[in-house]
């Protein structure tokens, strides 16, 4: 059986399909527009999606879309009208698009659909999944669990902003909610917002800059914006906020808290924003540590899984595999609104459907998140010729040994190999590599190749059989979406070097053996990397290995600041030429800046917006 799964209309369009309950496609939108974030219907994904199998939409059993709309208004209608006369502006802006496109998006999508060659009976194919329901599926589903409790939180869905489910088997019972406007994920978009950063795009960064503050403001929030109770669940003093009725995420009294309007983003980070983020980032931690624990006495079942926007918030993950009490954690890797479209096509397959389910026990069924295009040799070799790029073709061997040998010598290496990978993660199919023991490779890729703010951490690629060597973690964690401590052993004593520092200043000062990947609290977020679902980045790093006794790779996305991240050798080679790129690795082919035509270079410093 065939289900195509959509999710759109809000951001992070994409499309998934499964067959027989098994992930076998699924995209962004982003990714093939090249436009960051794109809301629209995911043309190019489905399309993307179908010929992966091979087939047209006549051969699809069912199509799913990720949300129910008439919910969504009807949210958005009660909240304007519990809050007349205020947020009359925002109630006459929305109503238009509403009424317009929205609230009969059962038609539009059969319209969109129906322009795929077969179409065939559309309507009749097609359910409506709700958006957290959509969010706990893709969590439960693919997990290796028979058992688990499964929770997601976000910004808001149709009206949830928090959902407990129970998965067992086939089946999906949520248990608990807590409703608009009260909401973990918006508070810290709130705080995103006044730092400066853009919401739904920006909250990594708050991640990433928390750890150069104090959580001196955590008491104030918790004082008067979010009343948290020894279950883990909350509640928002909606007199600080804006979101629910006007045209921007926090209010006057909400400034007046905090002694001064919300940062610009052309202003220079402080120490205030700095504050802010850790304060924000420990209220998230405290309200996450304290509902699972709460979940795990409640239902005592041993495994948990996570998806939601707040799901990629690898810092409180982190802290809820090595402090909470559950034994076992799964976080879907597109934890996302683009992996609603995956979640919308699982919750057709085995609630809608009721079809049987069976797990490994052991592994997970997203195939390392590798459901992206690939391109096969031949066709790379001539895509980049057709481009202008001059390379050599190596075999296997000798591309990974001088590859390693490229990294060693200090370049930054975009890596473009097999499938691209499905959620906001590179891992290994489309990445920049860089040597982690090179105390300049943090600073070299966020100023001359990302062109993105100097305080941002890079992750490490890891061999999955030495992760406890080098970090404080037992486990896997496949989709870099768990933060950990560099172990002792590995650390360096700094002294009082970096008291009077801030940004890039501090980690000029190297922190561990492996700096590049070291954020200032000695935390990184950890990607291991395993032989049966990524041989290729597996045989890169062992020979990484082999030549520097080093099992380790600094691993960020290929794409420059509010870029998507690249998804044809095209895209590839664009940005190697645009940036301060070494070598470009795609399929056997290795290109080397110095032997470019150097008319083909373009400026990506200034070409896409801020993210």
């Amino acid at each position: 059986m065939l289900i195509l799964g959509i999710s759109a209309f809000y951001h992070d369009s994409a499309a998934a399909l499964i067959e027989d309950g098994i992930p076998i496609a699924a995209a962004q939108e982003e990714r093939f527009t090249r436009k960051k974030h794109d809301a629209g219907f995911p043309t190019l994904a489905v399309e993307y999606c179908l010929k992966e199998r091979g087939i047209t939409l006549k051969d699809i059993d069912h199509i799913v879309f990720f949300e129910k709309p008439f919910l969504k208004f009807e949210r958005l209608l009660e909240t304007y009208l519990a809050s007349v006369p205020k947020g009359f502006n925002s109630f006459r802006m929305a109503m238009p698009v509403w009424i317009k496109d929205k609230l009969f998006q059962k038609d539009k999508l059969i319209k969109l659909l129906e322009e795929f060659e077969d179409a065939g009976e559309v309507e009749n194919k097609l359910l409506f999944a709700e958006h957290h329901q959509s969010h706990a599926a893709s969590a439960f589903f693919p997990s290796p669990f028979e058992e688990a409790v499964i929770l997601t939180m976000d910004g808001v869905g149709e009206w949830a902003t928090a959902s407990v489910a129970i998965g067992k088997g086939n089946e999906l019972k949520t248990v608990r909610e807590i409703k608009f406007p009260h909401s973990l994920g918006l508070l810290y978009s709130a705080i995103t917002y006044y730092t400066g950063f853009r919401v739904n795009s920006g909250e990594y960064k708050v991640m990433g800059l928390a750890p150069y503050g104090e959580p001196k403001y955590a008491d104030m929030i918790k004082e008067h914006l979010i009343d948290i109770k020894e279950d883990g669940s909350f509640w928002l003093d909606q007199s600080y906020f804006n979101y629910a009725t006007g045209l921007t995420m926090t209010s006057k009294k909400f400034d007046d808290l905090f002694g001064a309007p919300p940062r610009t983003a052309e202003d220079k980070i402080t120490q205030r924003e700095m504050d802010l983020a850790a304060s924000v980032q420990a209220v998230t931690e405290e309200v996450m540590l304290k509902m699972t624990d709460n979940l795990a006495k409640t239902y005592g079942i041993k495994n948990l899984c996570l998806a939601g926007g707040v799901a990629l918030n690898c810092v409180a993950n982190g802290r809820i595999v090595r402090e909470g009490s559950f034994d076992n954690v799964w976080v879907q890797p597109a934890a996302g609104d683009a992996g609603g479209a995956l979640g919308a096509a699982l919750a057709g397959y085995y609630t809608e459907l009721g079809q049987l389910r069976t797990v490994s026990g052991t592994m997970d069924s997203m195939k390392g998140s590798y459901l992206g295009p690939e391109y096969k040799q031949p066709d790379i070799e001539s895509r980049l010729k057709e481009a202008g790029a001059v390379f050599e073709t190596l075999d296997d061997d000798a591309l990974m040994q001088e590859t390693a040998k490229c990294l060693e010598q200090g370049h930054a290496v975009g890596w473009f190999q097999g499938r691209m990978e499905f959620g906001p993660r590179a891992l290994g199919g489309r990445s920049i590599l860089g040597d982690p023991r090179n105390p300049k490779m943090q600073k070299t890729l966020n100023l001359k190749i990302k062109y993105r703010e100097s305080f941002r951490p890079f992750a490490p690629s890891i061999l999955s059989d030495q992760v406890s060597n080098y970090f404080d973690h037992k486990g896997t964690s496949p989709y870099m979406l768990i933060v950990a401590p560099v172990a002792e052993q590995h650390r360096l004593d700094t002294g009082d070097q970096d008291k009077d520092l801030f940004g890039i200043d501090k980690l000029n000062i190297p922190r561990s053996e492996i700096p590049a990947i070291t954020h200032v609290d000695y935390s990184a977020r950890i990607q291991t990397v395993h032989e049966e679902t990524n041989p290729r980045y597996h045989a890169l790093i062992s020979a990484f290995n082999e030549q520097t006794g080093c099992p380790i790779v600094v691993n960020t996305s290929f794409n420059v600041r509010g870029e998507p991240i690249v998804c044809t050798p095209e895209d590839a080679f664009r940005c190697f030429m645009g940036t301060e790129m070494d070598t470009l690795v795609v399929g056997n082919c290795l290109m080397r800046k110095p032997a470019q035509d150097q008319s083909l270079s373009e400026d990506y410093k200034d070409k896409f917006d801020l993210d």
